[in-house]
């Protein structure tokens, strides 16, 4: 097992170059399903998350290649069997997503629940109704869910009680091929939804109002092979743009869409730091020249809010902010792990609930510290870049799995980091 070292301290300065989103290319790779021609993924990045996908989508019959390195081919011209089994879906609750898809294709399909989440619960219950709302007969069986649509899906007015990403997603999944019309209202605004849609569209499906809290998806019969560009990964620019403000610097963040941060801009500004997009929004350049920012209160929201995939990096910066902040979380009940670790650098931070007080401190100082979660594990990478002294990041395969190639991106910037294997 690899740890990561970082000697702080160093202002980060040059380019750096953001991979495809995450977030979208998963669920991308779930469309491949649901159809029997090849998509071609651009702009893909390769991570631990991607590559479990992979391995599960081989398991299902689709024949999965990486050519030039951020291309990705999935072909699911024959599919095995429709059973994804637990150990191929424990690991990641996007994997999941293969329910809909492999439902509207094969017209029944034996998924295993998801396991557990150290961010709190995120029960899959809302993608359950809506496949059931389009026809399917569902039974949760030994950990298992059994889905089958003898006579195909149908379309559905489907309202969810709350906005989520994950059902929002999966219904889109499953309706492009159901009979009819289904209207989806309080869906999920998010860009990789937008994203999404526009690949099934290009792939054939009639999808309109992503984006909006509206989105409504005329079925079709079939669908067919298409090539498609992930979009850039907003989280993954948002996390260098808060390792600028954490350490100081002059940063410019290549292949990052401007208009997709704006919560996090306004955050950023408030806090002092020179935000200023470039290249018509394909780039933003920033800059911080203070010892310490200003503090700034945040609440986490739905899109356009600020997401909660950045909460854990904007209170590593806050951590050495001049004044107190107030962060709020709204999206998970359990996001706030990371703040024990934090204060093993000098933070001072008091979690009550969903709400977390931090004092801002004039240093932070290096210490052994443990990931908990992908989002938490780097905010202790940003606290550890500005602490004074070494900082050793332990289980970093949280990172792994939505950061690639973070510490020769970080070197590249002028940091002192390093990855290191673990004696065993």
């Amino acid at each position: 097992m690899d740890r990561i070292l970082i000697n702080g301290g160093n202002p980060l300065q040059g380019k750096v170059r953001i991979n495809g989103a995450k977030n979208s290319a998963l669920k991308l790779m779930a469309a491949a399903l649901l159809s029997d021609e090849p998509l071609v993924l651009t702009n893909m990045p390769d991570l631990a998350d991607t590559r479990f996908m992979a391995h599960l989508l081989a398991h299902l019959g689709v024949t999965v290649t990486r050519e030039n390195g951020t291309q990705m081919v999935l072909h699911a011209k024959a599919l095995a069997e429709p059973f994804a089994p637990y150990d191929l879906v424990r690991k990641m609750r996007a994997t999941f997503n293969v329910l809909g898809p492999l439902l509207a294709r094969c017209g029944f399909a034996r998924v295993s629940l998801p396991g557990g989440c150290a961010i709190g619960a995120r029960p899959v219950d809302l993608h359950l109704k809506a496949l059931e709302a389009m026809g399917a007969q569902i039974e949760l069986e030994e950990g298992y869910a059994l889905a089958k649509a003898p006579k195909g899906l149908h379309g559905a007015q489907i309202s969810f009680p709350f906005v989520s990403v994950g059902a929002t997603e999966h219904a889109m999944l499953a309706a492009v091929l159901a009979k009819g019309e289904t209207v989806l209202d309080n869906a999920a605004r998010e860009p990789e939804i937008t994203d999404l849609a526009n690949c099934l569209n290009t792939m054939g499906a009639k999808i309109e109002g992503a984006g909006s809290a509206s989105i409504t998806i005329t079925g079709v019969s079939s669908l067919g092979g298409t090539n498609h560009r992930v979009v850039p990964d907003r989280i993954e620019a948002g996390t260098y743009a808060l390792a600028v403000a954490a350490t100081g610097g002059d940063v410019c963040i290549e292949n990052c869409t401007y208009a997709h941060l704006g919560a996090l801009w306004d955050r950023m500004r408030a806090i002092g730091v020179s935000v200023e997009s470039q290249q018509e929004g394909k780039s933003v350049r920033i800059t911080q020249h203070n010892d310490r920012c200003a503090a700034a209160d945040l609440e986490t929201q739905a899109y356009p809010g600020f997401p909660t995939d950045l909460q854990a990096q904007f209170m590593a910066v806050m951590c050495r902010a001049e004044g107190a902040s107030i962060i709020r979380e709204t999206i998970f009940e359990n996001r706030f792990m990371h703040a024990p670790e934090l204060s093993r650098l000098g933070a001072d931070i008091t979690v009550h609930g969903r709400e977390a007080v931090v004092r801002g401190v004039p240093a932070l100082h290096g210490a052994p510290v443990m990931a908990t979660d992908l989002r938490a594990s780097v905010s202790l990478v940003i606290a550890g870049l500005a602490a004074q002294g070494q900082t050793e990041v332990n289980r970093i395969y949280h990172l792994d799995r939505g950061f690639e190639g973070l510490e020769r991106k970080l070197s590249a910037l002028g940091a002192d980091i390093k990855r290191v294997a673990v004696a065993t």
